[in-house]
């Protein structure tokens, strides 16, 4: 079997998550991993056999990879893709996808152009609740939706004088892109694009130069309209929390990452669930993976790139085209501020 030649760029946390996923595969071989920290790369030499570079264009020439992972601060995003795509190489890329409509949309036509493999870690589309949600809400159980609330909490920045890259938006820090970013994607995918903003607050609670909050209403691109709610400094939560709750003329539905309740008023034929409240977990939604590290859906989400590249799977999730709306809408709730 011919392995998948893969480079990563950046091995902070989600690099270094992203390189332990990758090098547990058994269809992949790692064949570079680069980093301009000294510190990362001189461990990784000592206790993992993955050559390390301190330059990436480097090590694109000698390692020659056919697909690369790029874990870098969004800043950098553009400008890495952009030299990878022209050198006819895959990429998977940690979201959000770039700071710029524009620049999403350019190198969106560059990886089309040159029929390249694309993927950005919005890895919640991995998760089974919100498969299962997406799945219900286009075979159209609830029938005509109402309306729908989005909404993330967690406990990232919950005192003040936190100088990283964090607090500063022109490197992708701030919640609106962290955090808000993820649930946005959500929307999209499983409900439709936003398309207009009504309001939003980007709210200060602890940063001085980016928001700790989003609290927005939305409209979709068919006219459903929303609520987004994100906050990253609720010490009321133990991790990240997202929930996306859906209204509609036959019922409800309520989805995080952990189950799925779904109220209908009347059944639905050629669906399992009954009228009144069903209840679903993960774990009986969620498909297994070979290697679990952090979530399953981590693993998925790698696993489904790796396919895509091999010709096993359609590039048709989470693909560069997609992630244009989010950074799309990001843009005119930023116009808020």
């Amino acid at each position: 079997m011919n392995k998948v030649k893969l480079a990563l760029i950046g091995l902070g946390k989600m690099g270094l998550s992203h390189l332990s996923i990758a090098g547990a595969h058994p269809e992949v071989q790692i064949v570079g991993a680069c980093d301009t920290s000294v510190m990362v790369t001189d461990f990784l030499k000592k206790f993992t056999p993955f050559p390390c570079f301190d330059n990436y264009k480097k090590m694109i020439a000698e390692a020659k990879p056919a697909a690369v992972i790029v874990a870098v601060p969004t800043k950098y995003h553009f400008e890495i893709i952009e030299y990878l795509l022209q050198q006819k190489i895959h990429v998977f890329c940690e979201k959000p996808f770039t700071l710029s409509h524009a620049e999403s949309q350019q190198l969106t036509a560059l990886a089309a152009e040159n029929n390249l493999v694309n993927q950005v870690g919005y890895h919640n589309r991995f998760l089974g609740t919100f498969i299962e949600m997406s799945r219900l809400i286009k075979a159209g159980v609830l029938q005509e939706l109402h309306h729908f609330t989005a909404e993330s909490y967690g406990p990232v920045v919950t005192k003040p004088h936190q100088d990283t890259w964090r607090s500063n938006a022109n490197e992708g820090g701030g919640c609106l892109y962290d955090y808000a970013s993820h649930v946005i994607d959500l929307v999209n995918n499983s409900l439709g694009n936003i398309e207009n903003i009504s309001g939003c607050l980007l709210k200060k609670i602890y940063s001085k130069n980016v928001e700790d909050a989003v609290y927005s209403l939305v409209q979709l691109e068919s006219g459903l309209t929303g609520v987004l709610s994100v906050n990253w400094s609720d010490s009321t939560y133990r991790k990240m929390t997202t929930q996306i709750t859906i209204e509609g003329a036959n019922g409800k539905i309520i989805a995080d990452a952990t189950e799925l309740k779904l109220f209908l008023k009347a059944p639905v034929k050629n669906e399992k669930y009954t009228a009144g409240w069903n209840i679903q977990s993960v774990g009986a939604l969620q498909s297994p993976v070979d290697f679990y590290l952090r979530g399953e859906e981590y693993s998925a989400q790698f696993d489904y790139f790796i396919a895509a590249v091999k010709g096993l799977e359609p590039n048709a999730i989470n693909t560069f085209a997609q992630a244009t709306y989010t950074d799309k809408a990001i843009q005119l709730m930023k116009q808020f501020n």
